[in-house]
């Protein structure tokens, strides 16, 4: 059986699953787990790896086009992909993004981003080393909270951007994040401090930059993170954080 077989079979029980919990009255799962979403992107991508092909960051993002698959495309300012390496062994997710980077185009250039290329530079690398992209490709009106349908949207195309790249791990910035990635409603208090799977990449939650900027007694717990994650990617964790 080939990898595309396994897949085809795997969506589906899936879809075996979600009509028997429909039938017995769940009309949708949690927000955070946008699971059919998630399944055509492995469809799609087992797909390319059977027939040789590797989906590069520039065909996703050529793909995307001027997205209006959500109601975000007609509010937002520029469409915020990602920027970094495809080289990338580390790879930084967030959120969506904020008014700096809905001008710029680009993620975390505003004052959280500053202090996450400080931690980034902490660690060993160089911004351009890395990978950093958000769940959101577009920034929600007035910085609210994501909707489910526009996780639904976005969450393919990320989970094809992680795919795309070379990265051992990644780091999940802040609880929603966290939660949209592992699938969970845990606090990103609860979710830190240990490695968690993401199809099959090992994927560290931890405070967001934002947050750091409000209670900057908490940058020790970040620092701790991204030890470990240092560790993992087989470099020697500093003693003293300097961001």
């Amino acid at each position: 059986m080939t990898e595309q077989d396994e897949v085809k079979g795997l969506l589906a029980s899936l879809k075996v699953y979600l009509e028997d919990l429909r039938e017995s009255g769940v009309d949708g799962l949690p927000y955070a787990a946008p699971a059919v979403a998630v399944a055509r992107a492995a469809e799609t991508n087992a797909v390319a790896v059977a027939s040789g092909a590797r989906e590069t960051l520039e065909d996703i993002r050529a793909e995307l086009g001027e997205c209006g698959r959500c109601g975000l495309g007609g509010t937002r300012t520029n469409l915020v992909f990602g920027v970094g390496s495809s080289e990338a062994r580390l790879v930084f997710v967030g959120e969506a993004p904020g008014r700096d980077e809905d001008l710029q185009g680009e993620p975390f250039v505003g004052e959280a981003g500053q202090l996450l290329t400080k931690i980034i530079q902490a660690m060993g690398f160089k911004r351009e080393d890395v990978y950093i992209c958000n769940v959101l490709k577009c920034r929600p009106p007035n910085n609210r909270n994501p909707l489910p349908a526009e996780i639904e949207q976005c969450h393919p195309f990320l989970l094809r951007q992680l795919k795309a790249i070379a990265q051992v791990a990644i780091v999940a910035l802040g609880t929603f994040a966290a939660q949209t990635l592992l699938s969970t409603k845990e606090p990103i208090s609860k979710l830190r401090g240990r490695f968690h799977d993401y199809h099959g990449i090992p994927l560290m939650p931890t405070f967001h930059p934002a947050f750091l900027l409000r209670n900057a007694a908490m940058k020790r717990e970040v620092w701790e993170d991204m030890q470990q994650v240092m560790r993992l990617l087989g470099k020697e964790p500093l003693k003293k954080q300097d961001a």
